[in-house]
């Protein structure tokens, strides 16, 4: 939250702080990051959230990790909200990467239970929005990113039942800082058209978790954009869920979709927008997202207001 960040500001201004020490996960670190770009300069951490101004110099930040979700702890964004204004947006900066990542996996088993999903589901996203372009990756990126999935998949199966099973919950930390640090998505494009979505999900109903957001919401956007994509989702339906290359196209992918969609209720995410127990204004977070209906949602194909609408009326 922005009035949190203003607070940190003021506290290493008073206090001389040269260096910042996250411990914690990605509200934590990224809270780091906004202090961090915020205090050597003279200008309020929100305009560098609205694009408004760029990163120029920044306090160094170390992490010493605390839940396998966000991806933070290696990656060069950063996401904020403002509950005043209902705003959660993020911007990018090499300068405010961590230095260093301690990840001690043992710190992660009393993670609960659905704090352990909603970060299952944040680290396939990260992956899954940098393999779903119309750029292709490096071919060994997108092995990189075919392999960490199905791992994550594995993992996640395995620490809902054991959460305190060191090598799945290794495989998660690493793989929570490796689906976000660059590495899956070398020489590709980065859209990220779904996280701008639950941006506004949980950006304005702040008991929304964001992976939980993103379980929603993937599924839905997935069904709706998969035509004009059918290799890169074909490869996921093959590669991940060993699904019939024998099958029709259309019907192994939409097969491909399921199966994601059941792995999230597997995690008991939810998989609709009622399941969250109240009414979402989904024409205000589509006005909000295009600006009242003057601007797109960037991807491999752009969303308009009206695409915006219906993919969440999918999700419903």
């Amino acid at each position: 939250d922005i009035t949190l960040v203003r607070k940190g500001i003021d506290l290493c201004k008073k206090e001389n702080v040269d260096f910042i020490l996250a411990v914690g996960g990605g509200s934590v670190i990224d809270s780091a990051k906004s202090i961090a770009s915020s205090v050597l300069v003279d200008i309020d951490p929100l305009d560098l959230t609205l694009h408004l101004r760029e990163v120029t110099k920044a306090l160094p930040i170390g992490v010493i990790l605390t839940i396998s979700a966000a991806g933070s702890e290696l990656s060069n964004s950063c996401v904020i909200s403002d509950r005043t204004t209902l705003l959660k947006n993020g911007f990018n900066s090499d300068l405010i990467r961590p230095l260093f990542v301690i990840e001690n996996p043992r710190l992660t088993y009393t993670v609960s239970k659905y704090q352990t999903a909603c970060g299952v589901v944040d680290i396939l996203m990260h992956t899954l929005e940098r393999y779903l372009t119309d750029v292709d990756c490096n071919t060994l990126a997108e092995t990189f990113a075919v392999g960490l999935m199905k791992d994550v998949i594995k993992a996640g199966k395995v620490v809902m039942v054991d959460p305190t099973n060191y090598e799945a919950r290794s495989t998660l930390m690493l793989a929570s800082s490796f689906s976000h640090n660059g590495l899956t998505g070398m020489g590709g494009k980065m859209y990220f058209t779904v996280h701008k979505l639950e941006h506004q999900l949980s950006g304005k109903y702040d008991t929304i978790a964001h992976g939980a957001g993103l379980a929603v919401l993937f599924p839905a956007w997935a069904k709706y954009v998969y035509k004009h994509l059918k290799t890169k989702f074909l490869n996921l339906a093959y590669e991940i869920w060993n699904i019939d290359q024998r099958l029709p196209e259309d019907y192994a992918i939409e097969l491909c979709i399921e199966k994601f969609k059941n792995y999230f209720k597997f995690l008991e995410m939810p998989t609709s927008l009622s399941e969250f127990g109240f009414d979402i204004d989904i024409e205000r977070m589509a006005n909000d997202i295009t600006k009242n209906g003057t601007t797109k949602v960037p991807g491999f194909i752009e969303l308009d207001k009206n695409d915006v609408i219906k993919i969440f009326e999918i999700s419903k």
